[in-house]
C-alpha cells in the first residue's frame, strides 16, 4: 500500500515522526523543528490536497534490545537487591533520609516541583494501599497513548529534597521500594498525582504505559450504548431539525462541503448494496479494505480493548500506535444538527456533516457561566469569527451574538470520524479503536497550521486525515482480517499509549509554534468559558490580528477534554460564514443589504480611488466633448465595410452558413441504448411494462421554470419532426399545439399535469414518456412545501408531480429523467434502479474513435487539462487583481455580503475597461487586465467582420438583485460612452423571455434572412453573432444553451462558497462547447482527436474503458487549448493578433457555386447537439413569409428523419485558415471553398469572431477559490472537486469511505455514490427506504446523464422516434399474403352452390357437388398437380420451379396490425392474460402432474403410450380413476349443447423449435372464452415447452417419433381424439347419453395462426349480379361457434376455411362453399374418419394426402370460404428445423438433394436424416429422373397409388384409390406416363393395376421398406408381365442399415 509522494517519510508512521518531532525539540535549546504534519505528510510547496493516503508499512518487527524486560510469560527473574548503606532508613513508605512519601501523608504538603516535572504515584510492593509520591521529569513519561517518553530516567525525591536521580534503580533503592524483580519504572510509577479544587494532592489518572492497562476514563466510557443512536427513519421528517437557538449557524461549506479526501490504497471498496465497484487491479497496492463489504451504516460504536500486558519495547523504531481511545458515545445524541430549518435543504450550500442514521447533533450542555461576546467585535475586528464546537461541553453565550457565528460541523465531523465502519467489528474485530479525541484534536491544529493564508479549512481534508490516521494505525489489523477472513480471534495487537489530555495543549502549542501565529492555542484550567473569554480579549486588543485560529483546549478534568475552534482570520471567517447560509437567506441578506442602502458607503469609497475624479464625473464630461458622433476611436459595427461580395453586393462573412442537421451518431448510439433498457424493463418477469399492449407513444417534458429553457425545447421539438412521427400532429404545426408538450414546472403546471394524468387514465393503450429534464433541480421533498411561503409555489413541485401515486402505479407511464449532474439522484434511497441508468458513451475507447463526429466535445476535464498543458494562458483562469481588491474590500466593509462587493468591484472593472477602451487610457490602472481583455476583444471583434458578427460575454450574477444592479449601471456607462450600438447588454433572467434593442434585431434578422415582421430573438442560441454582455442571474443555471458565438464566460461573481460537484461543474457546464475537429489549429498544432469529457468529472461512461496512467491519457488529449488566438491572450498582443490570425473571410454564396460535389455524393455530415447546438449553425424557426429551415429531406434514402435540431443559429460558413503557402479548405465544411476553383474576387481579411469561435471554446474565469478546487487534485490523480459532496440535498453516510478513482466508469461512480450518500429530510427521496419494500426502485424509471450541452435533447427525442417505431413494429406482424394459385384450373362444373346468403351448408346441395382436386394453397406452389379427368392442361401454365432455398425467401407477406383478437407467443404480457398464462400473482408458478394415456393400434402392431403434462388448473377438463388418480379420458360436450360461453371441439397444435414464438396464447383469439387446448411436442422438447407454456396442457409424442414429421404428430392426434371418443361414449353411456350424441370434433391448428377474418357480403338478391363484400378481423370464438352450429354438422368429415390473401377477388368468396382441400386450421370428425388415417411417415403434403384420402372414402370436405386465417411468418421451428447433413462430422460441404438417394451397397456418404423425409426431399427436386416421361407432360400425369407425393410442379399426378367403394376419377381415357407404387398394402392387387393404361416407355417406381419386400411387391403384383426391370434400376435413401433406408425399383413399360 505504499507511496513514494515526494515529502513523504517512506517508511515511518505518524506516531514517530511525532516522536522525534517532541524528543528533538526538547533536546535543542533554539531550533523550532517543522510541524510533524508538515514532516510527515507535506511537500513544501504541496497543498494538503494532493496528500496521498496510506504509508507503506514496515514489516519490520520492532527489535529487542539486550537490556530489554523478560518475556512476561516466562518465571520472574531472581533479582538480589543491593545492601542499603549503613545508618540510612529502610522503612516502607518512606526514603533513605527518613522523610515520609506516602500520599495520605503529603496530600496537604506544599511540594516542590522543578519546571517539567510532574508528581506521580509509585507502587510498593511492600504497601499495596499506598501510593509514593516522586517528582518525575516528564520527558521520561509517557504520552496518552503510550509513546514517546524517553529512554532512561531522572527524577527527584520530594521527601529529602535530593535530585538527579539518573536510574530507576538508585531511585527505587532510595525511596524504599524493596522489589524483587529487576526494577522498571513502567512497573512502578502507576499513577499522576493532581491537586483538586481544594489544592490537595489527590490520585490522578493511570501513566498509560505501552502496553500497560488503558485509562481509567476508558473503560467506564468505552462502551457504547447503541441505542444512543435511534434510526432517523423513525423520527419523522423532521428528525434532523432540531431547535439549537444558535444565531446563523447553518452548517454548510466549505467546512463541510465533505469531499472525500485521499484513500488511493483501497479505490475499490465494494459495494455493500449493489454491484463491486472496483476496477479490477489486484495488485497489492490496491487491496481492498476488509474485503467484506464496508458497511454503509455508520452508527459509531465504540469498541472494546484487548489489552496486552507484555512489556514495552525500549526501541522505537517503526512501532505502532494503536488507536488511543474509544470516547465515542459519551454524550446524548439526537439525529440532526441544524440550528435552523434552513429552507429544508433547497440551497445549493452542503449542509455537510450530517451522517445518516448516525448523524448526531451537538448535546446542548453548557457548563460555568454564559460568555459574553463583546459589542464592537465586528468593528473591531473586521471580521465575524466563526466558533466551531469540537469536544465536550460548549458553554453558552450572551451579548452581542449577531457579530459571531457558532457552527456544530467540526462536532459532527469528530462524531463521523469516531463510527469506524461496521465491517471489523462483524469480524470480531473488537480490538480496534476509534481514533482518540485527543488524537482528533492534534491532528485538527496540525491541519490548520499548514493552511496557506488564502486557504479555506474544508472537513472533507479534516476527515480524510482521521481516516488515514486510523487506517494506519490498524494498517495491520486490517490486513490481517484481509488475508485470514476465517479467524474468529485475531490476536490483539499490542497497543501504545496514546496522547493525554495533560499532554494535549502542551503539544498543541508545539505543534503552533512553527507557524508565525497564524494559529494561537489557549489552553484553560476549569472551562471553555475562560478560553472564549480570553479570546475575546485578545480579538478586541487586536493581539490576534496574525492570527488565522484559534484553538482553545480544557483538558483540566480527567473524564474527556472540551474544546472548539475559532476562525478569525478574516478572509477565512468570512468564507466559512457565508458558506452556512441558505441559498434563500443568502438572496435575503443581499436584498437587505441594497434596500437599505448600505452599499452606499462602498460607492463613495469607489469614488475616492479615482485621482482624475468621481467615474460618473468623467463619463459625463467625455460624453459632452463627444455628444453628436461617434467615437473616433471605434467605428460602428456597421455593414459597409470592404468584405467579400457576392453577386448583389452584399457583404457575406464566411460564417454565414447553414449546415444541415442530423441526428449525431453519439445521440442515436445514446437513443438505442436507452430503447434497449425500455425494451429489458418490459422483458423482465416482473410485468412493469407491457410494452405488445401499447400502440402509440405521448409525451410530456417537464423543464425548470425558465422561459428561455422554454423557448429552446419548444424550438428542439418543432424542428425535430418528433410530433410528426409519432403521430401525434399533422402539419403544419402551431406553436400553441407544440407548447402541449412542455411543461414549465411553475405555478400553472399543477393544472396541466392533472390533464397529462387524466389523459394517460383514458388512453391505456398509449405509451406515455414523462421527460423530466435538468432533473436535479428542485428535489425537495413535497412535505417540506408547507413549510414555505406560497409565494415561491414550485418549491417541492417535482415531487408533487412526478413522485405522486398516479405517476407510480400507471401502467402506462415510464418516467425518464435527463440531468447532466446525476448525483442527488445516486443515493441509498433513490427510486431509480442501477440497471435504469444510461451514462452518455465515451468518444472513444482504446484510442479508437467510437463514433467518428466532426465536432469534438470540450467540457470540465478539458477544460482542467488546459490549466496543465503549459502554455501561457490557460482557458480555466482567475484574476489575482480582482481577488486582491475583493479581499482589500471585504476588511474595509465586514458588514457587507462578499458577493456585494465582488459585484460592485466587477462592474466598477467593466466601466473602467469600457472607458479605457473607449478613449481614456488613464482608467487602464483602475480594472484588472483580464477585464480589459475581455472588453477589448468585445468592442473590436465586429470590426473584424464584414458583417459586423461579435462575441457574447456571459457574465454571470446568481443573485437576482445584483445582476439587475450591475445591468443598471453598465448600461449607464455604455451610454455615457455612446456605444449602444456598438453592443448589446442582455439581462438574462430564468423568469423572462429576452429583450434586445431594436437596432441589434435588425442585425439579427439580416444575418439570419428573416423576413417576420414579429420576429424577436426569444433562446441565447438565437444571438448568434451578436456583440453583446449577457447578465446571467438566478441561482442555478435552468439548462439554457448559449451560442457558438460565447468567448468569455466571466464567473467571477459565482457563490464560491459553495463547494458542492453539482453546483461547481453546473457553473461550468455554461462554457461546454462543440469545437470543430477537422479545422486545421493555428500554432501548428497536431489535430488529435479530442477526448470526451469523459471518464472523469462529467459522468460520460463507457463500460468496457480502462484509461491508462495518467501521462498517457494527457498524450491523448488533443491540444486544441494549445492554439487560443494570440489577441485572446492578453491585451498587449492585441494589435498584433489582428493580422497573424486573419483568414480568407470571403466566399461566394452557395447559389452562384452551387453544392460541393463530396457532399453530394456523401450523406451530411451529422452535427448539431440537440439542447445545446453550438455545433451548427440554424435559422430561426418561427417565420411566417418563408417556408421551414432547411432540412434533410424526410424520406431520403439510407437517412433516418432527422429529428434533432442543430441549432446555433447563425448561419456558418466554411472556416479556411489561410497561411502563406496554402490554402486549406477545411474538411469539416460542408460549403464549397469556391474561392479558388471559380476565380472570385478574394480579399484578405480579418477573422470573424464566429468562425474563430468554432475552433477553441470559450475562457472561463473563475473566483480564486473556485479555482484552486479545480485545479488541485487529491491522490487518485481526480481534480478535488469530484470528491466534494455530490449534491447539497444529500449527505455522506460515513467518514470512513474510500475516495472516487481516477478510473472509474459513470456506472461505479454511481454504484458508489448509491452506497456512501443518502439524502437529507428534506430531499424527496428521503421517505423512499420507508415504504417497507425490499426493492425500492420504481419498475418504469429511468436515468440519462451526459456531460452538459452534449447533446441529451437530440437523444431523448429521437428515442421518442425509435420507441414508437418499434411500438408499431410491435403491433404488427408479417403475415402471408399470397394468391391462390392455379385457379385458372379450376374445374368449370355446371354444379356451383349458389345459395349465397346461406350461412351454413346446405346438406342436400352441397353433396351433389363435385370435389375440386386442384390445389389451390399457394405454399403448395412447386407440388405437383392433381388431375381431374376432364382437365386440359397446358405444359406453360405450370411456373418454373424455385430452389429449395428460395421457397421461404420468396413468399410474399404483408405487415398487418394485430387486432384485439390476435393469437400470441411468449412474448405478449398484459394483464387480461396473466392467469390464463400462468403468471398469476395468486398462484404459484402452476404445478402440473404427468399422466400416462395408453392405447393400442393394429397397424402399428403395439401399443401406443402417450404422456399429458396437465396443469392443475386445467385438471377439469379430465376424468381420472380418483382425484391424482390414473387418467382415464379428456371430456367431451354433447352434441345438442348450445352454451355460448365455451368452445365444444378440443384444439391440438402439433409443434417443433417454436417454444418461444408459436402462437399458443389463444386467450384473446377465443375472447375469453373457455376452451381445451392441447399442445403437442417431441418427448426431446417437453422440458422447454413447460418453461414457457406453465398452464397449457402438453400431449407429449413417444420418443420414437423425435425425429418424426408432422404426420405423425396429426396420425396420433386423430388416433388418440378417436380413441378418447369411444371411452368419452362408454363413459357417457351409463349415464344415459346415446353414443352419437358425444360431440365427434376437434381442431388441428398450425403454430402459425395469427389471426381469423370472416367477409360480410351484401347480396341485393338471390341470383342477382350486384354483389359487394368486405373483410373484418372477428375472435376465432365466433368462428368456432359458427360453424359447431352447422345443421346436420356430424355428417361433415372435414371443415375447414380459406388462407387469407390481400388480394382475395370476389369470386372467390361469391360461393360461401366449396368442397375442395382444406389445410393450416382444420375441425376433423374424428367418428366419420375413423378407418381413414394421416400417414404417420410423412413429412410434407400430409395433409393434401389425407384430404385424398377423406374424399376418396366418400366423405364430405366443405370450406367455408367466408371464414379465412391469417398465417404469421415465423422464421424459426417448424419444418426449418429438419437439417440434412452428412452422418461424417467432418464434412462440412453442403448435400445436395440428388445425393439423397444412392445405389445399395455403393460406398455411397450416408446422411443423418430420416429415409422418409430423403425420399419426399428426392423426389420434389429430382423426380424426372424416374419420370422422364412425365416432364411438363400435364395430359399424361403419373398414376399414385394411395398416396399423394409430391413429384415437383413440372409433372402432374392423378390419385385413386385401392380400397373398394371408392371414389375415384374416371381413368378409362387417360394414359399415364409413369405408376407409382409406395408402401402399397394388401388392397392393391395386380388386377386393379391392369384397369390402367399407360404410354409406352412409362415409367414405374416401386417404393418399399426392404428389398425382400420390394421383391415380393414385384412378384405379387405380376410387375414384370408389363414392366421391364433392370440391375442397375434399384436404389435406396442414403441412410445407414440401422436407420432403415427406403429401396426402389424402377423399371419401363414394355
Amino acid at each position: 500500500m505504499g507511496n513514494s509522494y515526494a515529502g513523504q517519510l517512506k517508511a515511518t508512521r505518524f506516531e514517530e515522526v511525532l516522536h522525534n518531532s517532541i524528543e528533538a525539540s526538547l533536546r535543542s535549546n533554539n531550533l523550532v523543528p517543522r510541524p510533524v504534519f508538515s514532516q510527515l505528510y507535506l511537500e513544501a510547496e504541496q497543498q494538503l490536497s494532493s496528500l496521498e493516503g496510506g504509508s507503506r508499512v514496515d514489516n519490520e518487527e520492532e527489535e529487542e534490545e539486550g537490556e530489554g524486560g523478560p518475556d512476561p510469560n516466562g518465571p520472574p527473574n531472581p533479582y538480589q537487591l543491593p545492601p542499603a548503606p549503613e545508618g540510612c532508613c529502610t522503612t516502607d513508605g518512606f526514603c533513605q533520609a527518613g522523610k515520609d512519601l506516602r500520599l495520605v501523608s503529603m496530600s496537604s504538603e506544599p511540594v516542590d516541583v522543578p519546571a517539567g516535572f510532574l508528581l506521580v504515584g509509585a507502587k510498593s510492593p511492600s504497601l499495596p494501599d499506598h501510593l509514593l509520591v516522586c517528582a518525575v521529569d516528564k520527558r521520561f513519561l509517557p504520552d496518552d497513548n503510550g509513546h514517546n517518553a524517553l529512554l532512561g530516567f531522572s527524577g527527584n525525591c520530594v521527601g529529602c529534597g535530593k535530585k538527579g536521580f539518573c536510574y530507576f534503580t538508585d531511585f527505587s533503592n532510595h525511596i524504599n521500594l524493596k522489589l524483587t524483580t529487576q526494577p522498571k519504572k513502567q512497573k512502578h510509577l502507576k499513577y499522576y498525582l493532581v491537586r483538586n479544587a481544594q489544592g490537595t494532592l489527590t490520585k490522578g489518572p493511570l501513566i498509560c504505559w505501552k502496553g500497560s492497562e488503558f485509562r481509567s476514563r476508558q473503560s467506564s466510557t468505552g462502551t457504547c450504548n447503541s441505542s444512543l443512536f435511534p434510526p432517523l427513519e423513525s423520527s419523522g421528517p423532521l428528525a434532523a431539525f432540531p431547535s439549537e437557538s444558535v444565531p446563523g449557524t447553518n452548517p454548510g461549506v466549505p467546512m463541510g462541503a465533505q469531499q472525500a479526501g485521499p484513500a488511493s490504497d483501497h479505490p475499490s471498496l465494494t459495494s455493500a448494496s449493489g454491484p463491486a465497484v472496483f476496477n479490477g487491479k489486484d495488485s497489492p497496492k490496491h487491496q481492498q479494505l476488509a474485503k467484506s463489504s464496508l458497511s454503509a451504516l455508520p452508527r459509531p460504536s465504540a469498541l472494546g480493548i484487548l489489552p496486552n500486558s507484555g512489556p514495552p519495547k525500549k526501541r522505537h523504531k517503526g512501532w505502532s500506535p494503536e488507536s488511543p481511545s474509544a470516547t465515542d458515545g459519551g454524550y446524548p445524541q439526537s439525529s440532526g444538527n441544524r440550528a435552523k430549518y434552513e429552507g429544508a435543504g433547497v440551497s445549493c450550500v452542503p449542509q455537510a456533516g450530517l451522517v445518516g442514521p448516525a448523524s448526531v447533533s451537538f448535546p446542548v450542555v453548557a457548563s460555568g457561566e454564559p460568555v459574553s461576546v463583546p459589542d464592537n467585535l465586528l468593528k473591531i475586528c473586521k471580521a465575524k469569527p466563526v466558533i466551531f464546537k469540537g469536544h465536550g461541553n460548549f458553554p453558552y453565550l450572551c451579548g452581542n451574538l449577531s457579530d459571531v457565528v457558532v457552527s456544530p460541523l467540526l462536532y459532527t465531523c469528530y462524531q463521523n470520524s469516531q463510527s469506524i465502519s461496521r465491517a471489523y467489528e462483524q469480524r470480531g474485530a473488537s480490538s480496534i479503536q476509534p481514533i482518540s479525541e485527543e488524537m482528533q484534536l492534534l491532528l485538527t491544529v496540525y491541519y490548520l497550521v499548514q493552511l496557506a493564508a488564502d486557504q479555506v479549512p474544508l472537513m472533507e481534508d479534516l476527515e480524510q486525515i482521521f481516516l488515514r490516521s486510523w487506517r494506519e494505525s490498524h494498517l495491520t489489523e486490517i490486513r490481517q482480517y484481509q488475508q485470514v477472513p476465517s479467524q474468529p480471534y485475531p490476536p490483539a495487537p499490542s497497543t501504545a499509549a496514546p496522547v493525554t489530555s495533560a499532554q494535549l495543549p502542551w503539544l498543541a502549542g508545539l505543534a503552533a509554534s512553527s507557524c508565525n501565529d497564524s494559529v494561537h492555542v489557549i489552553e484553560c484550567a476549569y472551562s471553555l468559558a475562560e478560553g472564549l473569554s480570553e479570546m475575546f480579549r485578545l480579538l478586541i486588543e487586536g493581539k490576534l490580528a496574525k492570527t488565522n485560529y484559534v484553538v482553545i483546549i480544557c483538558a483540566c478534568r480527567n473524564a474527556a477534554i472540551d474544546s472548539c475552534i475559532a476562525v478569525t482570520g478574516k478572509y477565512q471567517a468570512r468564507i466559512l460564514s457565508e458558506s452556512l447560509l441558505s441559498p434563500a437567506e443568502y438572496q435575503r441578506e443581499v436584498h437587505y443589504e441594497l434596500v437599505t442602502g448600505k452599499v452606499d458607503s462602498l460607492g463613495a469609497f469607489f469614488s475616492t480611488l479615482c485621482p482624475e475624479g468621481d467615474m460618473d464625473i468623467l463619463l459625463d464630461k467625455f460624453h459632452q466633448e463627444n455628444q453628436g458622433h461617434v467615437s473616433s476611436s471605434l467605428p460602428a459595427s456597421s455593414v459597409t465595410q470592404a468584405a467579400a461580395l457576392d453577386v448583389s453586393g452584399t457583404p457575406v462573412c464566411t460564417s454565414c452558413h447553414l449546415e444541415p442537421r442530423g441526428v449525431r451518431p453519439f445521440q442515436l448510439a445514446v437513443a438505442q441504448k436507452l430503447l434497449s433498457h425500455v425494451c429489458s424493463i418490459a422483458d423482465s418477469s416482473t410485468q412493469n411494462l407491457d410494452l405488445g399492449s401499447f400502440e402509440k407513444v405521448d409525451f410530456l417534458i417537464c423543464i425548470p421554470p425558465s422561459e428561455v429553457t422554454y423557448q429552446q425545447t419548444l424550438f428542439h421539438v418543432w424542428h425535430s419532426g418528433v410530433l410528426l412521427e409519432l403521430g401525434l400532429e399533422k402539419e403544419p404545426m402551431t406553436k400553441q399545439r407544440v407548447e402541449q408538450y412542455i411543461l414549465k414546472l411553475d405555478a400553472e403546471a399543477q393544472t396541466r399535469f392533472k390533464a397529462f394524468l387524466q389523459n394517460s387514465f383514458q388512453n391505456p393503450h398509449t405509451l406515455f414518456v414523462l421527460i423530466h429534464d435538468h432533473a436535479h433541480w428542485d428535489l425537495v421533498s413535497s412535505a417540506v412545501h408547507n413549510l414555505y411561503s406560497q409565494s415561491d409555489p414550485p418549491v417541492g413541485l417535482v415531487d408533487r408531480l412526478l413522485n405522486c401515486r398516479e405517476v407510480k402505479e400507471a401502467p402506462n407511464i415510464v418516467t425518464l429523467h435527463v440531468t447532466s449532474f446525476p448525483y442527488a439522484l445516486q443515493t441509498q434511497h433513490t427510486l431509480i434502479s442501477p440497471y435504469n441508468e444510461i451514462h452518455w458513451p465515451l468518444s472513444y475507447s482504446n484510442g479508437v474513435d467510437l463514433y467518428h463526429e466532426n465536432k469534438k466535445y470540450f467540457g470540465l476535464s478539458e477544460f482542467i487539462e488546459s490549466t496543465l498543458s503549459g502554455h501561457s494562458l490557460p482557458l480555466l483562469r482567475y484574476d489575482s487583481s480582482f481577488e486582491a481588491m475583493v479581499t482589500a474590500l471585504g476588511k474595509r466593509f465586514p458588514r457587507l455580503h462578499s458577493a456585494v462587493i465582488r459585484t460592485f468591484v466587477l462592474v466598477q472593472h467593466y466601466a473602467a475597461a469600457m472607458m479605457a477602451v473607449s478613449g481614456l487610457p488613464q482608467m487602464k490602472n483602475h480594472t484588472s487586465v483580464e477585464t480589459l481583455e475581455i472588453t477589448q476583444n468585445l468592442l473590436n471583434a465586429p470590426k473584424q467582420c464584414p458583417c459586423g458578427h461579435g462575441l457574447m460575454v456571459l457574465l454571470r450574477v446568481p443573485c437576482s438583485p445584483l445582476a439587475a444592479v450591475a445591468y443598471e449601471r453598465l448600461a449607464h456607462v455604455r451610454a455615457r460612452l455612446a456605444l449602444e450600438e456598438h453592443f448589446e447588454i442582455i439581462l438574462g433572467n430564468p423568469s423572462s423571455g429576452i429583450t434586445v434593442g431594436k437596432h441589434f434585431v435588425k442585425q439579427l434578422k439580416m444575418w439570419q434572412k428573416i423576413e417576420d415582421a414579429e420576429w424577436r430573438p426569444q433562446t441565447y442560441l438565437e444571438l448568434e453573432g451578436l456583440p453583446c454582455i449577457l447578465i446571467f442571474s438566478g441561482m442555478d443555471p435552468h439548462g439554457e444553451s448559449l451560442p457558438r458565438s460565447l468567448r468569455y464566460c466571466d464567473l467571477r461573481l459565482i457563490n464560491s462558497s459553495c463547494l458542492v460537484r453539482t453546483a461547481l461543474e453546473q457553473e461550468l457546464g455554461l462554457a461546454a462547447y462543440f469545437v470543430s475537429n477537422e479545422i486545421p489549429l493555428e500554432k501548428g498544432a497536431k489535430n488529435e482527436a479530442l477526448e470526451s469529457d469523459g471518464e472523469k468529472l462529467s459522468s460520460t461512461d463507457n463500460e468496457d474503458e480502462e484509461l491508462g496512467t495518467e501521462g498517457s491519457t494527457s498524450e491523448k488529449r488533443s491540444p486544441v487549448k494549445r492554439e487560443r488566438s494570440s489577441s485572446h491572450d492578453s491585451v498587449s498582443s492585441s494589435l498584433s493578433s489582428k493580422a497573424s490570425s486573419s483568414a480568407l473571410c470571403s466566399e461566394t454564396s452557395a447559389q452562384v457555386s452551387g453544392p460541393p460535389q463530396r457532399d453530394q455524393a456523401r450523406s451530411p455530415p451529422p452535427c448539431g447537439p440537440a439542447e445545446e447546438a453550438r455545433a451548427t449553425g440554424e435559422k430561426p424557426w418561427l417565420r411566417t413569409s418563408q417556408g421551414p429551415p432547411m432540412v434533410i429531406s424526410r424520406h431520403g434514402p439510407g437517412h433516418p428523419p432527422p429529428p434533432d435540431c442543430g441549432l446555433r443559429t447563425s448561419q456558418r460558413g466554411l472556416q479556411v485558415s489561410v497561411t502563406a503557402s496554402s490554402q486549406l479548405p477545411s474538411l469539416g465544411s460542408t460549403a464549397m471553398s469556391t474561392a479558388p476553383a471559380t476565380g472570385t474576387l478574394v480579399l484578405q481579411a480579418s477573422q470573424c469572431s464566429v468562425t474563430k469561435a468554432c475552433r477553441q471554446p470559450p475562457t472561463v474565469f473563475l473566483p480564486k477559490l473556485v479555482y484552486d478546487v479545480l485545479v488541485s487534485t487529491d491522490s487518485s490523480g481526480l481534480p478535488k472537486a469530484a470528491s466534494l459532496l455530490p449534491a447539497p440535498s444529500v449527505m455522506w453516510t460515513s467518514s470512513f469511505r474510500p475516495l472516487l478513482s481516477k478510473t472509474m466508469t459513470s456506472t461505479e461512480q454511481s454504484l458508489y455514490y448509491r452506497q456512501w450518500t443518502v439524502p437529507r429530510p428534506s430531499h424527496m427521496d428521503y421517505g423512499n427506504r420507508a415504504e417497507g419494500r425490499v426493492d425500492s426502485f420504481h419498475p418504469r424509471r429511468l436515468l440519462l446523464s451526459g456531460p452538459p450541452q452534449i447533446g441529451k435533447t437530440g437523444a431523448y427525442l429521437q428515442f421518442l422516434s425509435i420507441l414508437s417505431r418499434m411500438l408499431i413494429r410491435l403491433t404488427e406482424v408479417d403475415v402471408y399474403d399470397e394468391e391462390e394459385i392455379n385457379t385458372s384450373l379450376r374445374e368449370e362444373s355446371d354444379w356451383h352452390y349458389l345459395q349465397f346468403s346461406d350461412p351454413w351448408p346446405d346438406l342436400e346441395l352441397f353433396q351433389k357437388m363435385p370435389f375440386d382436386y386442384i390445389i389451390h394453397d399457394p405454399k403448395y406452389e412447386d407440388a405437383s398437380l392433381i388431375c381431374a379427368h376432364h382437365q386440359s392442361i397446358k405444359s406453360e401454365d405450370r411456373g418454373i420451379s424455385r430452389k429449395p432455398e428460395d421457397l421461404y425467401v420468396r413468399r410474399q407477406t404483408a405487415r398487418m396490425r394485430l387486432s384485439k383478437y390476435a393469437a400470441y407467443n411468449t412474448y405478449h404480457h398484459c394483464e387480461q392474460c396473466h392467469q390464463y398464462m400462468g403468471f398469476h400473482p395468486r398462484y404459484q408458478l402452476y404445478e402440473s402432474t404427468l399422466h400416462a394415456f395408453a392405447f393400442s393400434y393394429s397397424m402399428l402392431g403395439e401399443e401406443i403410450q402417450l404422456h399429458f403434462i396437465i396443469p392443475k388448473s386445467k385438471e377439469h377438463h379430465f376424468v381420472f380413476s380418483q382425484p391424482g388418480g390414473q387418467l382415464e379420458s379428456m371430456r367431451l360436450p354433447l352434441v345438442t349443447d348450445k352454451s355460448h360461453e365455451y368452445i365444444k371441439s378440443p384444439t391440438f397444435t402439433p409443434t417443433t423449435g417454436r417454444h418461444e414464438h408459436g402462437l399458443f396464447n389463444l386467450y384473446h383469439a377465443m375472447d375469453g372464452a373457455s376452451h381445451l387446448h392441447v399442445l403437442v411436442v417431441k418427448e426431446y422438447e417437453m422440458a422447454i415447452y413447460k418453461k414457457y407454456w406453465p398452464n397449457h396442457i402438453m400431449l407429449v409424442l413417444p420418443s420414437i417419433f423425435n425425429s418424426a414429421g408432422v404426420g405423425a404428430a396429426h396420425f396420433l392426434i386423430k388416433e388418440l381424439s378417436y380413441h378418447n371418443l369411444e371411452l368419452e361414449r362408454n363413459r357417457q353411456e351409463e349415464l344415459g347419453i346415446k353414443p352419437q350424441d358425444i360431440w365427434p370434433f376437434i381442431v388441428i391448428s398450425d403454430d402459425s395462426c395469427v389471426m381469423w377474418n370472416v367477409v360480410d357480403v351484401d347480396c341485393a338478391g338471390e341470383r342477382s349480379r350486384e354483389f359487394s363484400w368486405s373483410e373484418r378481423n372477428v375472435s376465432l370464438k365466433h368462428i368456432m361457434q359458427h360453424i359447431e352450429a352447422s345443421p346436420n354438422i356430424t355428417r361433415y368429415a372435414l371443415l375447414g376455411m380459406r388462407k387469407w390473401a390481400s388480394k382475395t377477388r370476389g369470386g372467390e368468396v361469391r360461393e360461401p362453399f366449396s368442397r375442395c382441400h382444406v389445410h393450416d386450421f382444420i375441425i376433423l370428425n374424428v367418428d366419420l374418419t375413423q378407418n381413414v388415417q394421416y400417414n404417420q411417415n410423412r413429412f410434407t403434403c400430409d395433409d393434401v394426402d389425407f384430404n385424398l384420402r377423406v374424399h376418396s372414402a366418400g366423405l364430405l370436405l366443405c370450406r367455408f370460404n367466408r371464414f379465412s386465417v391469417m398465417k404469421k411468418q415465423i422464421a424459426v421451428g417448424g419444418h426449418r428445423s429438419f437439417h440434412i447433413t452428412s452422418k461424417v462430422s467432418d464434412s462440412s460441404a453442403a448435400v445436395v438433394p440428388a445425393q439423397y438417394i444412392c445405389a445399395p451397397d455403393s460406398k455411397h456418404t450416408f446422411l443423418a436424416a430420416p429415409a422418409q423425409l430423403l425420399l419426399e426431399k428426392f423426389l420434389q427436386h429430382h423426380s424426372q429422373r424416374f419420370f422422364p416421361l412425365s416432364l411438363k407432360n400435364h395430359s399424361h400425369p403419373v398414376l399414385s397409388v394411395d398416396c399423394y407425393l409430391n413429384l415437383g410442379s413440372q409433372i402432374s399426378v392423378c390419385y385413386v384409390s385401392s380400397r373398394p367403394h371408392s371414389l375415384n376419377i374416371s381413368c378409362s381415357d387417360l394414359m399415364f406416363s409413369g405408376l407409382l407404387l409406395y408402401l402399397c398394402d394388401s388392397f392393391v392387387a395386380a388386377s386393379f393395376l391392369k384397369k390402367f393404361h399407360f404410354l409406352k416407355g412409362a415409367t414405374l417406381c416401386v417404393i418399399c421398406q426392404d428389398r425382400n419386400s420390394l421383391r415380393q411387391t414385384v412378384v405379387r403384383l405380376e410387375l414384370e408381365d408389363e414392366w421391364q426391370f433392370r440391375l442397375r434400376d434399384e436404389f435406396q435413401t442414403a441412410n445407414a442399415k440401422e436407420d432403415r433406408p427406403l429401396f426402389f425399383l424402377t423399371g419401363r413399360h414394355i
